[in-house]
């Protein structure tokens, strides 16, 4: 019979392995295709509902084109002012540049300061430039450094834009390359063997080769929005979910072959162990991601399903792919080190059993003290400030735009070149733009006309005309957004049809609406974990009590990262979706930790009761489950390559909060909870009260330390 069915035990493995050498070689390139389809305008992540979107949709019609400001400054060599000789230079630059390639319509002509100090012109620049966009700019550059004794800046949202692409230039090489050899260099001095950090990590590139296949096809179907953000968070996400799978998987088949030598029966062993653990974290992870759908703003919403497409293409290659090539590679994975079981008495499983001692005898002084750390932490919460990032914080190096934004707000209004743009009707234009000039912040308001002069006749489209105001305070400050408010007040009481929109408005709709999005769905991600884990352990109490220090850790670690953000990196807020995103990873991924080692626990608990569950549990999972937060915190510190505050702030709170669970949370708070409160934390199920009587000897004699130790 064994010699029958033998061939048939192989015969699934391998083509299991042929299939996904032919999807990775098909879809693998698929993982540097994703900026053919991405977009880095920020516009087009904007809320849906907001009223700035709306400014968007109806400003259009004002304009014979769409396009995208280039605002270019002119200051003079050495300090002194700007000569009317340069100021007609500059008018006769800004008059070449119509007939460039990317350039819409006529641009401005040149506008001197009221210090006389600097010129500005406005080069209205195709919105659909893409990759171009750079080349337009540099063109636009080196035109403008004909006017003699100056010094030329490009700003505006062009600028801002084109310093976005080269930040995310090279994004699918540089960040994958990074995020790789940190997990490599991980597995190889956990496992201490040369074939299986190799396997893994082939796993986890097929798994975002589909992944990116996948996206790839819905963006360029318009049915999501990319940007180099999500691209960027995918692969992280895909590297780091494909390994810690991987790690919980091999970590089985490692106890497994350590008690049999049949390698098809120890992978299938294997899969039937974890594939609980796995798809339920999954499943949290996937579910967690997909809530962000119900948000208003359109690049969470991206994000969301994009993610979820990731962790499901992790799951698929961890449960096919890796298992398949296990039970073909048998001990040979593990080459030269030799499989072991994970209770073993000797070996780097000693400092587990010595933490098991420890949650055993002194559960309650141990979560007391734990959970009063954490509080402390989370106590300087408000330190984090999510009032979005200024201009100057947006990228963490020196950018051009960033500089040349500096320089305009030195010599012009602050608003100057971004106006708040308010579209109303016509027959109340008079009293719109009176208002609106008199309102506490704005330097002057003006009607766009036809000809584009400031004394032409005021164009009207479908009984409506757009007024441009210019505010005091630079487009990005707090101020400015106040400025918007009280507009927004006065102009509503004056006409209720009235719309205020532009780059601040865009900035402070973002950041209500972010805010928003917090208070609805954390209690949905919250109530999606909660439900898993009650399906899971088919208990209430544990996981109230699992929810419960997840969400203490994503509050202490926000705590931390407000001081660190603003002592340590210098900076003054982060972007208003930070806490949303950082709620999303930390609470489905730490819960993910607890799910591996509660499933443990439970199947531990059926065999030896809770105490002695809780304990085994521990010493099975600890070392893997640290190596999957080790890795997945190196993952996400790999997306500080990319010069972006928001990226650098989502890769600190990741990657501290990913070592906080696992080190405290999941390590030593978890374990001495269920430790204290005994079978009663499976409430109402009676999970080991029925077996607790007659293997209570049993597991004292099988405790991880001698009896007389753990009696003290």
């Amino acid at each position: 019979m064994n010699t029958v069915h033998r061939p048939a035990r192989w015969l699934v493995p391998l083509v299991l392995v042929i299939v996904w050498l032919g999807l990775g070689g098909t879809f693998g390139s698929y993982a540097g295709k994703l900026g053919e389809v991405s977009t880095n305008d920020q516009a087009a992540f904007l809320p849906r509902n907001a009223e700035s979107t709306k400014v968007i949709e109806q400003q259009k019609a004002f304009n014979q084109q769409e396009s995208l400001p280039a605002i270019i400054v002119w200051t003079a060599d050495g300090g002194g002012k700007v000569s009317a000789a340069q100021q007609d230079a500059a008018t006769r630059v800004l008059e070449s540049l119509a007939t460039t390639e990317g350039v819409e319509s006529k641009p401005s002509p040149a506008a001197r300061s009221q210090d006389g100090a600097a010129l500005q012109g406005v080069v209205p620049l195709s919105p659909n430039l893409g990759e171009r966009l750079t080349g337009v700019l540099d063109h636009v550059e080196q035109a403008s450094d004909g006017v003699p004794g100056t010094r030329v800046q490009i700003a505006g949202p062009a600028a801002t834009q084109g310093d976005l692409g080269k930040a995310f230039a090279g994004i699918d090489g540089i960040l994958l390359g990074v995020a790789l050899a940190a997990v490599l260099l991980i597995l190889l001095l956990v496992y201490r063997s040369v074939l299986l950090p190799f396997t893994i990590i082939i796993s986890a590139v097929f798994a975002l080769g589909v992944a990116c296949a996948i996206v790839y096809v819905l963006a360029d179907h318009d049915i999501v929005h990319v940007d180099g953000q999500v691209q960027g968070i995918l692969s992280i996400l895909v590297i780091g979910a494909a390994t810690d799978y991987a790690l919980l998987l091999t970590a089985r088949f490692r106890e497994e072959l350590a008690h049999s030598n049949d390698r098809v029966a120890a992978a299938w062993a294997a899969l039937r162990g974890s594939f609980g653990a796995i798809t339920a974290s999954a499943a949290t992870v996937a579910l967690g991601l997909l809530a962000l759908l119900i948000s208003d703003l359109t690049n969470n919403r991206a994000l969301g399903p994009v993610g979820a497409i990731g962790i499901v293409c992790a799951v698929l290659t961890t449960l096919t792919f890796l298992p398949a090539v296990l039970a073909l590679m048998g001990k040979a994975a593990f080459w030269p080190a030799k499989p072991r079981s994970a209770d073993a008495e000797t070996g780097g499983h000693g400092i587990w059993r010595r933490v098991a001692h420890w949650v055993d005898t002194r559960p309650r002084q141990l979560w007391m003290v734990t959970v009063a750390l954490l509080v402390a932490g989370a106590a300087f919460f408000p330190a984090l400030q999510s009032k979005g990032v200024p201009l100057d914080e947006l990228f963490v190096n020196d950018a051009p735009s960033v500089a040349a934004q500096e320089t305009l707000g030195k010599h012009f209004p602050g608003g100057s070149g971004q106006p708040v743009v308010l579209i109303t009707d016509a027959d109340k234009r008079a009293q719109v733009t009176e208002t609106a000039a008199a309102t506490e912040g704005v330097a002057g308001a003006q009607t766009v006309t036809d000809s584009g002069q400031p004394t032409g006749t005021p164009l009207v489209v479908d009984g409506r005309v757009r007024i441009d105001v210019i505010v005091t305070s630079a487009p990005d400050t707090d101020a400015a957004k106040e400025t918007v408010q009280r507009l927004r007040d006065r102009l509503h009481a004056t006409d209720a049809n009235a719309l205020v929109g532009g780059y601040t408005a865009q900035q402070y709709d973002t950041q209500r609406t972010a805010e928003h999005d917090r208070t609805l769905i954390i209690p949905v991600v919250l109530a999606i974990i909660l439900a898993i884990l009650i399906l899971l352990l088919r208990s209430l109490l544990l996981p109230v009590l699992l929810v419960a220090t997840v969400a203490l850790n994503y509050l202490a670690t926000l705590g931390i990262a407000g001081l660190v953000f603003q002592h340590g990196f210098g900076f003054t807020g982060t972007d208003a979706s930070v806490p949303l995103y950082g709620f999303v990873f930390l609470v489905a991924l730490g819960v993910d930790y607890n799910i591996f080692l509660m499933t443990r626990v439970r199947e531990e608990t059926l065999r030896l009761g809770t105490r002695q569950g809780v304990l085994r549990g521990l010493i099975a999972t600890g070392g893997v489950i640290t190596s999957a937060g080790v890795v997945l915190a190196a993952t996400f510190a790999a997306l500080i390559v990319i010069p972006l505050a928001f990226l650098a702030q989502i890769a600190f709170i990741v990657a501290f909060g990913v070592l906080l669970d696992t080190v405290v949370v999941r390590s030593l708070l978890v374990p001495a909870l269920v430790r204290d409160i005994g079978p009663a934390v499976w409430w109402p199920s009676r999970l080991d009260r029925r077996i607790m009587a007659e293997q209570q000897p049993v597991a004292r004699a099988e405790s991880p330390e001698p009896a007389a130790e753990q009696n003290n």
